[in-house]
């Protein structure tokens, strides 16, 4: 007989034994069910983290809401798309996806290489910038090192130091851009391991021209590794982005096709660098991480420029058409050198949670900075025609609804 997948022998001088073990089994007494067996002990890192990750996906709230939403305006995603030659890049990739993925990403480094006009020594392929971050802190700060970035900034730099015990030093944003001389001095003054900037910025759309950014390198400790965060350069305006350098030692800098490139879902982003620096991910990094038809989507991507050009263009349209809806309804937009628009609503944090969640019952998802001095904007991702004119329409009956509901307290 078999119970749980034993195997009782089926002789006469086991039958009694085989009874009992059944019966104890079987008994709400049985010391499995009184006394479960424990868990395996977390490392102490691990052991001290919340169960959380840095985002609530719009499938998680529309789970919660029971409905989907009308209007996907709130992850800085491309409605766009990827470049028809790229979609048809990657449906010819689909028959071959029984193999893993060339663990050197070897063609599409080459590609990079021709694209930037740099050694493909120089590049680090990785899944997204998300997964680069996660490798960089891992590679270049020891537990309890100080990581420095601005207070507000892209979380999921913070949710990786703390996963690898790093210190997180945060310096409050200046107006609504980050602080160049402020994380500049944090780096010197905490001896930090790496520090991070995005530019242009998440979450509040800002940006530094090159000469500023390229004054800030110079200003940081040669120990301390850069993390120059560059996901929305394709919309920036000319000047923003310094020339690439990789003779810096300590300077990475980090971009995507998950933006103007329209593959977020894909994965894939990449890492520039000194050639000895970038080698360093090869210790660490999931060689299989980014799969076959990410790299055919990513490679026909780069030679797609006119499609690159046509979004950067409608982009563009559609931060108008916010930055227009947000005045009509008496709203502040904030300047923006990105793929969305964050709108002061000159009030407080709560009045800003208060329209995300208005927003969100009238089917538009959108999010907003969580930091003080930031969290009292909210930011809206550009959208097809379609989604504005829902927008356009929810806007201001959220806006009514928020006037008609008391203040708490």
């Amino acid at each position: 007989m078999f119970l749980a997948g034993v195997n009782f022998i089926a002789l006469p001088q086991f039958a009694s034994f085989s009874a009992a073990f059944v019966a104890g089994v079987l008994s709400r007494n049985h010391p499995l069910e009184s006394h479960p067996l424990p868990y395996p002990r977390l490392a102490p890192i691990a052991a001290a983290l919340p169960d959380t990750v840095p985002f609530i996906g719009p499938e998680t709230l529309e789970r919660r809401l029971g409905q989907r939403f009308l209007a996907r305006l709130g992850a800085n995603e491309s409605p766009f798309g990827a470049a028809p030659a790229a979609l048809a890049a990657m449906t010819a990739a689909l028959p071959d996806s029984w193999k893993y993925a060339d663990p050197e990403n070897h063609d599409l480094r080459q590609a990079l290489a021709r694209h930037l006009g740099l050694a493909s020594e120089a590049i680090v392929i990785g899944e997204g910038i998300d997964g680069l971050l996660g490798l960089a802190v891992r590679l270049y700060a020891a537990p309890g090192q100080a990581v420095v970035t601005s207070l507000g900034g892209y979380p999921t730099l913070n949710y990786h130091a703390a996963g690898f015990g790093a210190r997180l030093v945060s310096v409050p944003y200046r107006g609504n851009a980050e602080d160049l001389a402020g994380l500049a001095a944090a780096a010197q003054r905490e001896n930090a391991a790496m520090v991070y900037l995005a530019n242009p910025d998440n979450p509040m759309g800002s940006w530094h021209d090159a000469d500023a950014v390229a004054a800030f390198i110079a200003a940081v400790p040669p120990q301390t590794l850069i993390l120059l965060d560059e996901a929305y350069g394709e919309f920036a305006p000319a000047g923003t982005l310094p020339p690439l350098d990789t003779g810096r030692p300590n300077l990475l800098r980090l971009r995507t096709f998950s933006k103007a490139y329209g593959m977020a879902g894909l994965r894939c982003g990449y890492g520039v660098g000194a050639p000895k620096t970038v080698r360093a991910f090869d210790r660490v990094r999931n060689h299989f991480g980014v799969n076959t038809v990410a790299h055919a989507g990513a490679i026909a991507a780069i030679a797609a420029r006119d499609h690159l050009a046509d979004v950067v263009q409608r982009t563009a349209a559609a931060r108008a058409r916010i930055t227009a809806m947000a005045g009509a309804n008496g709203l502040i937009p904030l300047p923006s050198a990105t793929n969305f628009v964050t709108v002061d609503t000159g009030r407080d944090a709560a009045y800003a949670a208060g329209l995300l969640a208005a927003l969100a019952d009238r089917r538009v998802f959108i999010r907003k900075p969580m930091a003080p001095g930031l969290d009292h904007c909210i930011r809206i991702s550009v959208g097809s025609d379609a989604e504005l004119d829902i927008l356009g329409a929810a806007l201001p009956q959220a806006l009514a609804a928020m006037a008609r509901t008391p203040p708490a307290g």
